[in-house]
């Protein structure tokens, strides 16, 4: 027994005197990032698939619709001046001819532009029927919106060259808001199956698996893909979406609490500070709601931001409320950017003093699920966004947000 514990307790010493040799070895890297600690890490991610969906349930509820048709009937602002807005816009004729594509080829900065802009605005422009279908109960709107969403699911079978993933995941976000609606209200659309097949062929394959790009082409993929995982009921790709929203928020979006360096998205291959810092555009001084692509524009940030207030939005209808865990990040997010592009003058340490262009219509989904719902007290917020009310559209994947989510208490 004496011989085996002594053989025992060598083993260990040289297994100890490697472990420390290896330690010692190991060469010292002064720049490169200390992972910050993740919570999520240290115990499973809990499924966020329902065991029932929702239905309608992207981005609008039943019950949210029926408040906005509520209060436009009644003539109340401002929902009565954004409908007016939105069915005075092209996205609502009912003589929109659809412009369907077998391959839309869309490379940077829209060169080439093959279907791009074709795609994008045909399908906002069904979501946009489909609302004026629910809110006037009038079945020419309806039609309309099947016609387009027919049109497309008929022809198209891909998306080609360098900004695929992101036009997929504009495409992507819109389409399923408007199949919800079309599908689970109106009494008659035979190519639904059809549309599901393409969504889930066409679609999902595209943004499921996320990108390493700037922060907003994940987080607008993300959205389609949950989007498009509420209408075929897939649970799987649901979680995934959601696995993948988690992952991105926190390295989007800085908290101080975060430590010195902005956290990153799994995957990203980003793991020094030079690697982060310009990634952040250069920003070397990071503050709270400060956004990965703050430095670069104002509007890029808007559609990080309105990707994360619809994913948030749709996960909530469907039973699991992302809000609580994302709250502190997207209100100190809305409040900063507000704040700059309602004149504050910017501080040399934020992006040189200087910030472009404006986040456009995108604060009413935030706004009213932080501030009305969770009493989250938002001052620059609330006054950017009554400034712009009602809220339009960007006509790449936001569209009258004033109408559906301005003081909606649902």
């Amino acid at each position: 027994m004496r011989t085996g514990s002594t053989g025992r307790g060598l083993a260990l010493a040289a297994a100890l005197a490697s472990l420390i040799t290896v330690l010692f070895m190991a060469p010292a890297s002064a720049d490169r990032a200390a992972p910050a600690p993740d919570s999520s890490a240290m115990k499973p991610a809990a499924a966020a698939a329902p065991a029932a969906f929702t239905h309608p349930g992207v981005l609008v509820s039943r019950p949210q619709l029926d408040f906005v048709r509520g209060r436009v009937q009644a003539g109340a602002q401002p929902w009565k001046s954004a409908y007016d807005q939105m069915l005075a816009s092209k996205y609502a004729s009912l003589t929109r001819t659809a412009k369907p594509r077998a391959v839309v080829e869309c490379g940077s900065y829209s060169n080439p532009n093959y279907g791009c802009t074709d795609e994008r605005e045909d399908a906002i422009a069904a979501y946009t029927l489909a609302l004026a279908w629910y809110i006037t109960q009038d079945s020419r709107y309806a039609q309309k919106a099947v016609e387009i969403m027919d049109a497309w699911s008929a022809v198209i079978q891909d998306h080609t060259n360098s900004n695929a993933p992101l036009q997929t995941g504009w495409a992507g976000s819109s389409w399923p808001r408007a199949a919800e609606i079309i599908k689970y209200t109106y009494s008659s659309w035979p190519n639904s199956g059809r549309f599901a097949t393409m969504l889930r062929n066409v679609y999902l394959p595209k943004v499921i698996n996320g990108s390493n790009s700037n922060g907003n082409w994940e987080l607008s993929m993300t959205e389609a893909a949950i989007g498009i995982a509420v209408f075929l009921e897939d649970r799987t790709s649901y979680d995934k979406a959601v696995a993948k929203f988690r992952g991105r928020v926190p390295a989007y979006i800085y908290l101080t609490s975060d430590g010195a360096l902005p956290k990153t998205a799994p995957g990203s291959g980003l793991d020094t500070r030079d690697e982060i810092i310009n990634y952040w555009q250069g920003q070397t001084t990071f503050m709270d709601g400060l956004s990965q692509e703050t430095c670069r524009d104002l509007t890029h940030t808007g559609y990080g931001i309105s990707a994360i207030s619809h994913i948030a939005e749709t996960g909530r209808i469907q039973g699991q409320d992302l809000y609580p865990e994302i709250a502190d990040r997207l209100r100190h997010a809305l409040g900063l950017h507000s704040k700059y592009q309602l004149g504050t003058a910017v501080p040399s340490s934020l992006c040189g003093g200087t910030l472009k262009d404006n986040l456009g219509p995108v604060t009413e989904v935030g706004f009213n699920a932080l501030h009305n719902r969770m009493g989250i007290a938002m001052t620059n917020t609330q006054t950017l966004t009554e400034q712009q009310r009602p809220a339009g559209s960007n006509n790449l994947f936001v569209a009258w947000e004033t109408l559906t989510h301005a003081n909606n208490p649902n």
